[in-house]
């Protein structure tokens, strides 16, 4: 079964500009590119990798179904559509269709002034198109209210993978638990919902990288979704606010120690190769 780096990114400024919030200093405002992550995968042991937005823009879409045509170990892309616009998603589906890399989409909720964004109807039309087209849906979330959104479309469109980004964001920096617990819970509740095994921009910048004190929120995970809806990913190069590819790529491995083998496995690429379909 392949290894497998269920979260990354990459870019090139000149290309796509990127704005980082001030408080993430300059350590990312230059470019990350394949080659760049290659050796990391290497010395790591990964085989393969799934390549997510970082932009909500259709064209770095269609860049980066590029870049997987020619990146070897990049198995899967997760790009961006217009959900708020039903007919210019359904436009932008049909066009990425005969994309082989393309599994689905995510929108950066966590810029949106409106924590319901997600409820929206138009919103919530195009993710049901989403879902006819067998493609999943990826929430990145910060805060308890944008949580209850995802807990909601998980309800409401009950066949629609999804896909929740960086452990649903709990509450590391504070040491905290409540009511992120609570929420993951009611998430592991309903079995389209799947969790990633990292860690978001928002934490990394003021958290230095700990095993130990991931292991309460990474358990919570694992006891709860099972092995099966939980990935492994690094999200490279934000990780790198944090810790170094290899050291945290070894905690990944290390948190899930307890695990039997066959778990273990899941976590590191099978429960990735069966959510993202990959081929």
């Amino acid at each position: 079964m392949a290894v497998i780096d269920c979260h990354h990114h990459v870019w090139w400024l000149d290309k796509f500009p990127h704005t980082f919030h001030p408080s993430w200093g300059t350590s990312l405002n230059r470019d990350f590119t394949p080659d760049d992550l290659r050796p990391e995968l290497k010395a790591a042991g990964i085989d393969g990798t799934i390549l997510v937005q970082s932009l909500d823009k259709y064209e770095e879409t269609l860049h980066y179904l590029e870049v997987a045509d020619r990146t070897d170990y990049i198995r899967a892309v997760v790009g961006w559509v217009p959900l708020a616009d039903p007919p210019a998603c359904a436009k932008a589906l049909e066009a990425l269709r005969p994309r082989k890399n393309f599994a689905g989409m995510r929108h950066l909720l966590v810029y949106e002034k409106d924590p319901k964004w997600l409820l929206w109807p138009t919103v919530q039309q195009s993710l049901v198109e989403l879902r006819k087209a067998g493609l999943l849906f990826e929430a990145i979330t910060n805060t308890e209210e944008q949580m209850e959104t995802v807990l909601e479309t998980a309800r409401r469109v009950p066949d629609l993978r999804i896909v929740l980004n960086h452990m649903g964001r709990p509450p590391l920096p504070e040491k905290g638990w409540e009511p992120w617990a609570s929420q993951m819970v009611r998430a592991a509740a309903f079995p389209n919902i799947s969790v990633k095994l990292s860690v978001g921009g928002d934490i990394v910048w003021r958290w230095p990288w700990s095993t130990s004190e991931m292991r309460r929120y990474s358990d919570h995970c694992l006891k709860h979704f099972g092995a099966n809806r939980v990935m492994a990913g690094s999200n490279w190069p934000v990780i790198l606010l944090a810790g170094g590819f290899q050291q945290v790529w070894r905690g990944l491995v290390d948190l899930l120690s307890d695990l039997s083998p066959s778990e273990k496995a899941d976590v590191l690429g099978g429960a990735a190769e069966r959510i993202y379909k990959l081929r």
